[in-house]
């Protein structure tokens, strides 16, 4: 089953407010209290973005973020009483995307989901289905049907987030792209950091590259952005009216 949203806070009560009244303005929502309760969720269901509280009794919402991310790409909008500093660079550096402080206003919480849902939803229909260009390397084709890359013959699977990153490059093959023009376009007015898109770019080399302490596709300029090696070829889709 697909929901918009799903809560993951031991405050219940707070928690199914928080649903019942997403529920009243068209966004899908659904609760659960725990870690491994969460962790199910996500392995039954398909979930567009997950609100995660720190504290969930004798577990750390930090540690299961880490869990999260080795699994799924979905946005991470923490939610916490916690109002240090260090707690919002922590949370933004383990793959949060956002960091709200409890008590939250519903109705502000709901406008930042639907930006974000509003934001998939253009990124999905907006997205050319095919963009094939031929690399050094061999043919290079993105695919966001199945999410996916073609390098050399082989298919690899990426994550939302790591496929709107290559994407994002590959639009601008061959020039560099600023970090600035990449988190506008891949994380949006979300909260971000450097540590954020490394990651990424690691896990996109990671799959990518034949070896990604050497890169040959995605090159970094320093102190700029990256850049995505290409040869230029005519773009066509392999999709016909």
């Amino acid at each position: 089953m697909h929901y918009n949203c799903l809560i993951i806070d031991d405050e219940t009560d707070l928690a199914e407010m928080t649903c019942e009244y997403f529920q009243m303005f068209g966004v899908s929502a659904a609760w659960e209290e725990n870690a491994l309760r969460g962790l199910s969720f996500l392995e039954r269901h398909q979930v567009d973005i997950l609100l995660l509280d720190i504290n969930l009794k004798k577990e750390s919402g930090f540690d299961l973020c880490r869990e999260i991310r080795k699994r799924w790409d979905n946005p991470i909008l923490f939610i916490s009483a916690r109002q240090r500093d260090d707690d919002v660079l922590i949370a933004l550096n383990i793959g949060g995307d956002d960091y709200i402080k409890k008590p939250y206003s519903l109705s502000i919480l709901l406008a930042k989901v639907k930006v974000i849902l509003n934001r998939m939803e253009k990124q999905k229909r907006q997205a050319d289905k095919i963009l094939p260009s031929k690399e050094g390397q061999g043919e290079f084709l993105l695919c966001e049907e199945t999410l996916s890359v073609w390098v050399k013959g082989r298919e690899v699977a990426l994550k939302a987030k790591e496929f709107a990153l290559l994407k994002c490059l590959y639009e601008h093959r061959n020039r560099i792209v600023a970090k600035e023009k990449i988190f506008d376009t891949v994380w949006g007015d979300a909260f971000y950091s450097d540590g954020t898109l490394n990651v990424h770019i690691r896990k996109l080399r990671e799959k990518l590259e034949e070896n990604p302490n050497e890169p040959k596709l995605i090159k970094t300029i320093w102190g700029t952005g990256y850049l995505l090696k290409c040869e230029e070829t005519e773009e066509k889709s392999i999709y016909e009216d």
